[in-house]
């Protein structure tokens, strides 16, 4: 069971991993956790066929553990995100939510689904979910009564209103654009507010369809933006992509496909004395150019790490290179790619040039994630191994400097090569950044030979 319990989020195949018994038990020992903060959470879920399914026995083991339950529906991730910062009328008073859950996949295979948890207002992750498993575990005997009482809220209409309330400036701003939400759950609330704000758009797989009819809803993989491509050579402009619970963008012009880290960069020019920060994969460029600015802050991958950052540093923004983009200028400091897809369009009613703007920017040469196959038994012992052979050699290779934050980011002076033991899966992802050509490919030979040596030193 414990491989369920991952550092960002719980996540499993339904029906085996997320079965009846397992699942009421999560809801009965998170509700007991959330009750600390106070009595009620509030539950949505995205459009995969067995969400609702997984949402009855997660409010059974919530009701169980007397949490009272505000129930969304199907909305993206981020409007669950919202709750938690935002009152709703109950029973003569105004409430907020003690904690969140979204049912959501995200952007895995139709037959996976999990849940992202919010207590207090902080995400509910790391060592925390593992415990959780551990207690859920050593109680597998404990049996939970079926009860799905649950008030309805109208998460999606608040949310919607706020942003259309935020972004009213942008009425009847034509940018021809087109939008793709792959028919994962950000359609729902994209919509509405495209309408409210009188924004024409080509819209792509808006339907939610928890078996991904069209493509896979990741836009971080080429071959899932082939359709807003062919919008793009038909007219559009500018196009945008969802994940399947619309908390990850893509960003793309005729000519570019504008990664979170460019974007951060962009982002910081339109405040002032920006303070960004920025994960492990992120390009030089990006933190040189806010360092120019403002000041740039290295950081962990991932979306609870990001957030834990900012709430502790007061950053005006946070960004991963696949497309989490957290606004706490002027927002509430998660990740909410819809929100992003309006701070994009704010730009270029204001006249940004993305592309002419990325042209300017210095001309670097870097590879995507590269994942390395092991075990996760061995991965970080792998990264263990691979800083004392680079702690030794440091002179020999011509290291300037190695960061540990998270893995070993190794910078050289033309360019840097990354090595992180993904907390998710049983890999090492790598990633290579260089002035030229030539430097990227001596970068990731040399450092796949070192990879190769802490391999072996593991066993």
């Amino acid at each position: 069971m414990q491989h369920i319990f991952r550092e960002y989020d719980i996540r499993g195949v339904f029906g085996e991993e997320l079965n009846e018994k397992t699942v009421k038990l999560i809801g009965y020992f998170l509700g007991k956790r959330i009750k600390k903060h106070g009595d009620y959470a509030v539950v949505t879920y995205d459009a995969r066929t067995h969400s609702p399914r997984l949402s009855d026995w997660l409010v059974s083991g919530l009701n169980a553990a007397e949490i009272i339950v505000l129930h969304g529906g199907m909305v993206p991730t981020p409007v669950n995100y919202f709750c938690n910062f935002n009152a709703f009328r109950v029973g003569g008073k105004d409430v907020t939510p003690a904690g969140g859950i979204q049912i959501t996949g995200s952007h895995n295979p139709p037959e996976y689904n999990g849940f992202k948890i919010t207590i207090d207002k902080a995400p509910f992750f790391g060592e925390a979910i593992y415990e959780l498993g551990r207690e859920v575990e050593r109680n597998s005997a404990l049996a939970v009564a079926t009860e799905t009482d649950a008030i309805a809220i109208d998460a999606l209409g608040a949310y919607v209103d706020y942003l259309a309330k935020a972004f009213s400036h942008l009425k009847g701003f034509d940018a021809k654009i087109a939008i793709d939400c792959g028919n994962g759950a950000a359609g729902v609330a994209i919509d509405p507010l495209l309408k409210k704000l009188d924004i024409p758009a080509h819209r792509l797989f808006f339907e939610p369809d928890g078996t991904f009819p069209n493509h896979h809803p990741d836009p971080s993989e080429e071959e899932n933006l082939k359709d807003l491509e062919k919008m793009l050579h038909n007219g559009a402009d500018y196009g945008f992509a969802f994940d399947g619970d619309g908390d990850r963008i893509a960003f793309l012009s005729k000519k570019y496909n504008f990664k979170g880290d460019i974007l951060a960069l962009f982002f910081a020019r339109t405040m002032k004395n920006p303070k960004v920060i920025g994960e492990v994969k992120c390009s030089q460029l990006m933190y040189d150019g806010i360092d120019e600015i403002g000041e740039a802050i290295m950081y962990k991958t991932g979306h609870s790490n990001l957030k834990v950052k900012l709430r502790e540093t007061g950053a005006d923004l946070a960004a991963e290179v696949s497309g989490h983009i957290f606004f706490n200028d002027r927002y509430f400091g998660y990740d909410d790619a819809i929100y992003t897809m309006f701070r994009i369009l704010e730009m270029l009613k204001e006249g940004f040039d993305f592309d002419a703007e990325y042209e300017k920017l210095p001309k670097l040469y870097s590879t995507d994630e590269i994942k390395v196959a092991t075990t996760d038994s061995k991965k970080f012992a792998i990264i263990e191994a691979l800083k004392k052979i680079l702690n030794s050699r440091t002179e020999a290779l011509h290291i300037d400097d190695i960061v540990t934050i998270d893995g070993v980011r190794v910078i050289f002076d033309d360019g840097w090569g990354l090595v992180r033991a993904s907390n998710t899966t049983p890999i090492l992802v790598t990633r290579y950044e260089a002035d030229s050509e030539e430097g990227l490919k001596r970068i990731e030979a040399v450092m796949n030979e070192l990879i190769a040596e802490a391999k072996q030193a593991v066993g």
